[in-house]
């Protein structure tokens, strides 16, 4: 296990890694996605609420399995992330002091860093107002009212879509990168790795933005 553990925690290894988790992450996010949808279903929160019951059962084992490796995998990811942005910028102040990063990197590789946080501090907020009642508590409310109320306030839905746009920079980028992590790197894959990845991440955060969109319009309609 030595040689695996120095893997890891080697550049390469911590590369191969982050793109793993990222893809993973990603993948969830699509889940994540259908299941928030079920609030503009207009059935009053009926199957948004069945959705949460089924997946806050503690009787649910497989469910609790994938919760806990997803937790893994997050903070993984993070500590990951932020490991290679030091070590990258230890690098560039090392090796290229003369040269502006801007000749050197993307917009989006640049900013990761700064969306990442950003986006991490939503993640631990959303899991405060949410998953932490709803999963370890008895909150008097259904899950769909407890979004309801926090959709009720236009400075949580702008928010929410602002965190939503970061969200698309950072996996804009992201999916790039672990695809080129992960050695495919053919000319004849990577446009095409490009542009899905562009075009996908953009949809997946477009509809999430949506929701706090709508509950936004819903609101101003009903004053």
């Amino acid at each position: 296990m030595g040689w695996f553990v120095k893997f890891i925690d080697s550049s390469v290894g911590k590369k191969i890694i982050m793109a793993l988790t990222g893809l993973f992450l990603y993948f969830y996010l699509i889940v994540h996605l259908v299941a928030n949808l079920f609030l503009l279903k207009g059935d009053g929160g009926v199957a948004f609420n069945d959705y949460a019951e089924f997946m806050s059962s503690s009787n649910n084992i497989p469910v609790r399995i994938i919760e806990i490796g997803l937790f893994v995998f997050f903070a993984y990811h993070i500590i990951d992330g932020v490991r290679l942005w030091y070590q990258n910028y230890n690098a560039r102040n090392i090796k290229y002091k003369v040269v502006h990063a801007s000749e050197n990197s993307t917009f989006f590789s640049r900013f990761m860093i700064y969306s990442g946080g950003i986006v991490f501090i939503f993640l631990v907020l959303h899991l405060a107002d949410f998953f932490i009642p709803h999963r370890f508590g008895s909150p008097p409310e259904t899950m769909y009212q407890s979004v309801l109320m926090k959709f009720n306030y236009p400075v949580y839905c702008w928010f929410y879509i602002i965190c939503m746009v970061l969200l698309a920079f950072h996996l804009v980028h992201g999916f790039q990168s672990a695809f080129q992590s992960l050695g495919v790197r053919n000319t004849k894959y990577t446009s095409f790795i490009k542009a899905f990845g562009v075009s996908f991440s953009i949809l997946l955060c477009i509809g999430f933005a949506i929701i706090p969109l709508y509950f936004l319009i819903t609101n101003m309609g009903g004053n």
